[in-house]
């Protein structure tokens, strides 16, 4: 009988040289960072309350991977757990440290990538080597309603690890879409690139955990 497969790589995960060639150059550097595959961030009460999934992309080189929590250190936190607060999704202050005291309300971060890649940039085979990550994490919650994607690397690929065609479910700002048994809710990426060129605006982005929240209570 063979184990199921993990949701979480390994601290000193190999599967993608070129990521872990670039981690390890960075704690050669950095040695207090946290520099490894970055975990789901889940909330206290555990993962049978996880309604809602928010996929991102890849952890931040100054953010999570510094941090060692999704979204914590760079600008994406500020603007993702501001917008989470006020929308009954998480709990406390969030002061850009992993040891903030933030608590998510019924809801998992995770990335579509768990390592950093250069440039902010996975190749195809990576997004692809780690999707054996996301399957699994995905399937962990088993009161899963809802999963919110930021950006379309990540929309795809979850897509993909739901077993469906990116093509039957294209990525769309705003866009609420059936797949594999959830409610699939995309949005541009939270990032500083997009919101200081007026590809999301904060707005933009309420707009989309509005519609998320209302469909929770339902």
């Amino acid at each position: 009988m063979t184990a199921a497969p993990s949701p979480e790589p390994g601290r000193d995960c190999p599967l993608c040289p070129r990521l872990h060639g670039f981690i390890a150059g960075w704690r050669e550097r950095e040695p207090g960072w946290f520099n490894a595959p970055v975990p789901t961030f889940l909330p206290p009460e555990g993962e049978d309350s996880v309604k809602l999934l928010i996929v991102g992309l890849a952890p931040g080189l100054r953010g999570a991977n510094r941090t060692g929590r999704p979204f914590t250190g760079d600008y994406a936190g500020d603007l993702l757990y501001g917008t989470m607060i006020a929308h009954g999704l998480a709990r406390g202050e969030f002061k850009a440290r992993p040891d903030d005291g933030l608590q998510l309300v019924g809801t998992a971060i995770t990335n579509a990538v768990r390592c950093v890649p250069p440039e902010n940039k996975p190749v195809g085979a990576e997004i692809a080597t780690c999707r054996t990550f996301l399957k699994p994490t995905i399937a962990r919650f088993a009161n899963l309603r809802a999963i919110l994607t930021l950006g379309s690397i990540a929309h795809q690929s979850t897509v993909r690890a739901l077993g469906e065609r990116v093509a039957a479910i294209p990525f769309r700002h705003g866009g609420r879409q059936e797949a594999g048994g959830a409610a699939l809710f995309s949005s541009y990426h939270c990032s500083r690139y997009n919101t200081n060129t007026g590809v999301l605006t904060e707005e933009m982005f309420v707009n989309v955990f509005k519609e998320i929240a209302a469909f929770l209570k339902t």
